[in-house]
């Protein structure tokens, strides 16, 4: 009975561990293996999201950046993020002081540089969340359905994921991210607000 228990808890605790950290590539960013090596043409990429039946999210990254490797250390290696990432998720990394070209949803076409400023993008990491469908004239900022600016945590993190990906963005009602993750944190601490 005892050995059974300590079996149930060393699983447990397998399953909770963190997977390991994300290695760094050449231009400095962590690199794992959901995020997609794409032509960072934000249409196709929308399109080839659509196909595998999942969303598009960018991801704003940058050399030496402690937030970054926090994310890619504690929080995306976690066994339920990273599979609700392979999953759910078509992941395309930018890099915020890159030279490689992007092509937005209204067609024009930056550096990644460039095109962290065009959108007004000041931290990393940053993760945008895209819709379904992006109309032709939008930028990707305009269109996103969310934007999470920064290190956040487990919690926080994979309520970001369920909530974009159940679309409760969409739902009528009063319950936006917040109140959403405040109910979450709330179940996960059975019942207590503390």
């Amino acid at each position: 009975m005892i050995g059974s228990r300590i079996g149930a808890a060393v699983a447990a605790a397998m399953l909770a561990w963190p997977l390991a950290a994300a290695e760094l590539g050449d231009d400095g960013l962590h690199k794992t293996p959901w995020m997609r090596d794409t032509f960072k043409d934000l249409r196709e990429d929308l399109e080839e999201a659509r196909g595998e039946d999942k969303r598009l999210m960018l991801i704003f990254e940058q050399r030496g950046c402690i937030y970054c490797t926090k994310m890619h250390e504690e929080v995306f290696p976690t066994l339920e993020i990273a599979n609700y990432i392979e999953e759910n998720y078509f992941v395309v990394q930018l890099n915020l002081h890159g030279d490689i070209e992007v092509t937005d949803f209204d067609g024009e076409t930056l550096s990644e540089k460039q095109m962290a400023r065009k959108w007004g993008i000041l931290f990393t990491p940053t993760l945008m969340f895209l819709p379904h469908e992006v109309p032709e004239d939008a930028t990707a900022p305009q269109a996103a359905v969310a934007v999470m600016p920064g290190a956040f945590g487990k919690g926080t993190t994979l309520d970001m994921l369920t909530w974009v990906n159940e679309e409760r963005y969409a739902l009528d009602g009063d319950e936006d991210f917040q109140r959403y993750h405040a109910r979450m944190i709330q179940e996960r601490n059975n019942g207590s607000t503390d």
